[in-house]
């Protein structure tokens, strides 16, 4: 048997997986890390214990499987995404803690480019929206607040990175500085369709090229670890931002193919081949992982409250005492009895970009219960994911790209059957689960045994998804019409100033 080791960096923990070729997973080791919140609107991870994070959970991990790091074949890496890193070259220490992609503080620089007139360059060249979600100003606010940082980095002495170019450093012990297109792509830095660091967008945020790591295919070898670090040298070749890699994971690897992770929020990617197209709906287009110098994208847009609806009737109404217990709750009615819940908590994403609206309840009468309120919070999830995927539907539909045909799914809710059921109604295509929900780390694994031969190719990968359940649709087309209009209905009532 041949084994990959999956290192997944995330928001709220580290993880490292040991898979076995056929994609199952042989250890899992896991540990949180520290959220750092300076002042309002701020989120900070320490790098340095990151790295030390991610060191610990492959050792253990490997050491759970009863293996020897001479058994991985190789290393592939998943990471949140916009999260930035500035170090120095030689000594290797951080100049300043990790900016967090929910970080706002570089909202100001986003205003100013803005003002500018830059908006229509950078989502023509990057695919997206000026915000302070993406790493190029995060890495602009720590040159101009560190003290010496400009200085420094126009003597060629400063590094910056996503989590993966940090990590792939360390594992290296500063040999690579590099990341791949994936990553890249979330800089707003990036050229996506000559997949080089663009000069114009660099001089618009004055930020020297020397900083800048080396760009890959997410396939492709970045070096290896060093012996001593895991007791034997092992390649590291794979690199994805970790929704790229969930989407390869799933095996979403030609045009008109979804995911949709059903986590606290939802995050939602459908592939659309070689076709760069700019969304008429509020979404973002990405580049996809890619397998070689060809260039594959994705659109991509993310609902804010899915998940977490759940546990705001858990915590905040106290309807039940586990999440696991609405599905039953919800189960005892036929239905939500006229009931909407549209959770607004922290505003609309797409596709209705309402960061004012909060959330509302409408349609009760005398004879509404708590099941149907949990009943309409579940269908809420289902509502949100159907209004942005209809609209990536019809964005390749209008850029003449194949349909959306189904989705596959994964995320802790997923595996709620009442909200897979609905999905499939609402959407009116199959809703599909795979037997391996681990899609994020699995995507790094796939890529990691492409490039270094356990694999053959992508029709091998296609081959070991598996589907766990197939939710169809039940409901008549007309009838699931009319309930996204109730749907629409209700956000409206709910944005009504």
């Amino acid at each position: 048997m041949t084994y990959i080791l999956a290192l997944d960096q995330g928001t709220s923990s580290t993880r490292s997986i040991v898979f076995d070729q056929t994609g199952r997973i042989v250890a899992l080791a896991q540990r949180e890390i520290t959220q750092i919140y300076p002042e309002p609107g701020w989120v900070e991870h320490d790098p340095v214990e990151i790295w030390q994070t991610q060191l610990a959970t492959a050792q253990e991990a490997i050491a759970k499987a009863g293996l020897e790091a001479r058994d991985i074949r190789a290393v592939g890496i998943t990471n949140q995404r916009e999260t930035t890193v500035v170090w120095n070259r030689k000594s290797g220490q951080p100049i300043y803690n990790a900016i967090v992609w929910q970080d706002r503080r570089a909202e100001p620089t986003c205003a100013e480019l803005r003002q500018n007139g830059l908006e229509a360059t950078i989502l023509d060249k990057t695919g997206l929206r000026v915000d302070a979600y993406f790493s190029g100003t995060k890495l602009k606010w720590i040159l101009d607040h560190v003290p010496g940082a400009r200085e420094q980095a126009r003597q060629g002495e400063l590094a910056f990175g996503t989590i993966d170019s940090w990590l792939i450093w360390q594992l290296t012990k500063g040999k690579k500085h590099s990341t791949d297109v994936s990553n890249a792509s979330r800089t707003m830095l990036f050229n996506v369709h000559s997949n080089e660091w663009d000069s114009e967008l660099l001089r618009a945020l004055s930020i020297e090229p020397s900083l800048l790591p080396q760009v890959l295919p997410s396939a492709a070898e970045f070096g290896a670890v060093e012996a001593d670090l895991l007791g034997h040298a092992i390649p590291i070749c794979g690199v994805a931002g970790d929704q790229q890699s969930a989407l390869f994971g799933q095996a979403c690897f030609t045009e008109g193919m979804a995911k949709n992770t059903y986590g606290t929020g939802c995050f939602m990617l459908m592939h659309t081949g070689s076709k760069f197209q700019i969304s008429t709906n509020g979404l973002v287009t990405t580049s996809a992982a890619q397998t070689s110098a060809q260039t594959e994208y994705a659109m991509e847009g993310s609902v804010f409250v899915a998940g977490a609806v759940v546990q705001w009737m858990r915590d905040g109404l106290n309807a039940f005492e586990k999440s696991s217990e609405i599905e039953a709750l919800a189960h005892s009615v036929p239905d939500s009895g006229g009931v909407m819940l549209v959770p607004a908590f922290t505003g609309l994403g797409a596709p209705y970009w309402k960061p004012d609206a909060r959330g509302t309840i409408t349609g009760l009468t005398r004879g509404s219960s708590m099941a149907h309120i949990a009943r309409a919070a579940l269908e809420s999830i289902a509502y949100q994911s159907a209004a942005l995927l209809l609209a990536m539907s019809r964005d390749a539909v209008a850029a003449g790209s194949a349909p959306l045909t189904e989705l596959r799914v994964d995320g802790g809710a997923c595996v709620n059957d009442l909200l897979m059921q609905f999905q499939a109604d609402l959407l009116g295509i199959p809703v599909v689960r795979p037997t391996m929900v681990e899609t994020t780390a699995l995507g790094a694994a796939y890529l990691a045994g492409l490039t270094s031969g356990v694999y053959k190719n992508k029709e091998e990968l296609a081959a070991l998804w598996q589907v766990e359940r197939r939710f169809t649709p039940e409901l008549p087309r007309n009838d699931a019409n009319a309930l996204m209009e109730r749907w629409e209905h209700a956000v409206r009532q709910t944005c009504a100033e």
